[in-house]
């Protein structure tokens, strides 16, 4: 049997009635079996990643033998520039195999600080307002558990990345989670964001994934403007700005504007970005935070206790990643995804009950409505479609979008040629 995020309290589903004979022997186990500590409290409200559980049957099914058409994963299928892969191996060969400091090496927060610069418009000082970490995911845990705590809460719009109220909980703070349209594209709208902060004066942090996972939206200047505008009322709230897709935006312009850029906003807010989507270095593990001083000190210290610095390898590879490679590069890697994302809405636009009302501009993600299929029980038609079809996608509910599945377009044409027939067949 396959299944995803279910759990039982006890054996006994699995088990024949227990016999009068055989109680004394129950009774004897129950007498020699150790008591187990009790694990910590607070995992009973963390759900797991139903990403990550989708890509562990992927796993499990290929090492038994199953060929497996998985759009599950948001990596690109493309390998790294050369360049990055030789200074990576340069950096183990020259001997760059020992610990830097907490916060990364001057020579990549540097090249960060200039990128930021230079095509986002947001100036950091390079040596107290950027924070290297081990991926952007642990970046944005560390940004909230800097920013917020127990009592406070965290607006989280929905279609959402799992992992942000999840997070939230880690920290001790309440996820309030902000609806949002799927005619708008499932941007953020101003009015309703200012309803949401009325309603709730203990948020403290605001989650911004601009371009969005899983639904590729991107937010305009003009809505980010209109959002900051209903922020300036409430200044105690600090915004999480997940910036970790912006090179890949499809519009006319290909431009994602930084939030921190926008008057008013530098200091209250805490950008995420990375390597792992824009140059393929998932396997690197290298992101990076920036942030007015104080939220960077704070997150530095946490990852002081945490982890420490990231890869030194890693770290070099970085400042290849953007010191030598050159613009070209990624501008054809757009190209490509765009391609990717026109071919996979053309055969969706074929199935009888899908339907993708607004065309995601960014990321690498479609997330389109199936509700008129398995009375909207997304999971259920996932589980289903991986058992019969072998295609891995994972389900909206786990997103906060029941009634839709989250497809990653970022893999080959071919797989995609395949997805695409597969999910039409198991639909008809």
């Amino acid at each position: 049997a396959i299944l995803i995020g279910q759990s039982l309290s006890s054996c006994a589903a699995f088990s024949p009635a227990a016999s009068t004979s055989s109680f004394s022997f129950a009774l004897n186990d129950a007498v020699n079996t150790p008591v187990e500590p009790p694990l910590n409290p607070l995992l009973s409200q963390i759900k797991p990643s139903k990403t990550v559980e989708v890509f562990s049957l992927v796993k499990q099914m290929e090492a038994e033998g199953e060929t497996v058409t998985s759009l599950c994963v948001g990596e690109p299928d493309f390998a790294p520039p050369q360049c990055v892969l030789d200074a990576a191996t340069a950096a183990m060969i020259g001997g760059q195999t020992r610990y830097t400091a907490v916060t990364g090496t001057a020579d990549l927060r540097k090249a960060i600080a200039e990128d930021l610069k230079s095509r986002k418009g947001v100036e950091y000082n390079p040596v107290t307002e950027i924070v290297v970490g081990n991926g952007a995911k642990q970046c944005v845990y560390q940004g909230l558990l800097a920013a917020c705590g127990a009592g406070d809460e965290v607006i989280v719009p929905a279609p959402y990345w799992p992992s942000y109220p999840e997070m939230a909980l880690l920290v001790g703070a309440s996820p309030v989670i902000l609806e949002t349209s799927v005619d708008d594209g499932y941007l953020i709208n101003p009015d309703a964001l200012d309803k949401c902060l009325e309603e709730h004066p203990k948020a403290k942090v605001l989650m911004l994934c601009n371009p969005s996972n899983p639904t590729g939206g991107v937010h305009s200047t003009e809505l980010l403007t209109q959002i900051a505008k209903v922020l300036e009322k409430y200044p105690n709230v600090v915004i999480l700005a997940d910036e970790i897709y912006e090179r890949l935006v499809y519009t006319d312009d290909g431009q994602c504007t930084s939030f921190a850029s926008l008057p008013g906003m530098f200091s209250r807010t805490i950008t995420i970005n990375g390597f792992s989507k824009s140059h393929a270095m998932t396997g690197f593990r290298l992101g990076y935070l920036a942030a007015p001083e104080r939220f960077a000190k704070a997150t530095s210290v946490l990852q002081g206790q945490i982890t420490s610095c990231a890869s030194s390898v890693s770290q070099a590879a970085g400042v290849s990643a953007l010191n030598e490679v050159d613009d070209s590069w990624l501008e054809n890697n757009v190209v490509i995804m765009k391609e990717k994302r026109d071919y996979v809405l053309q055969e969706l636009a074929k199935m009888d009950g899908v339907s993708v009302s607004v065309p995601p501009n960014g990321a690498f993600y479609v997330l389109p409505d199936v509700s008129k299929y398995y009375n909207g029980d997304d999971t259920q038609l996932c589980l289903d479609l991986l058992k019969e079809k072998k295609l891995a996608l994972v389900p909206g509910e786990s997103f906060g979008a029941p009634g839709t599945v989250r497809i990653s377009y970022a893999t080959s044409m071919e797989e995609l040629e395949t997805a695409m027939t597969k999910l039409r067949e198991f639909l008809e």
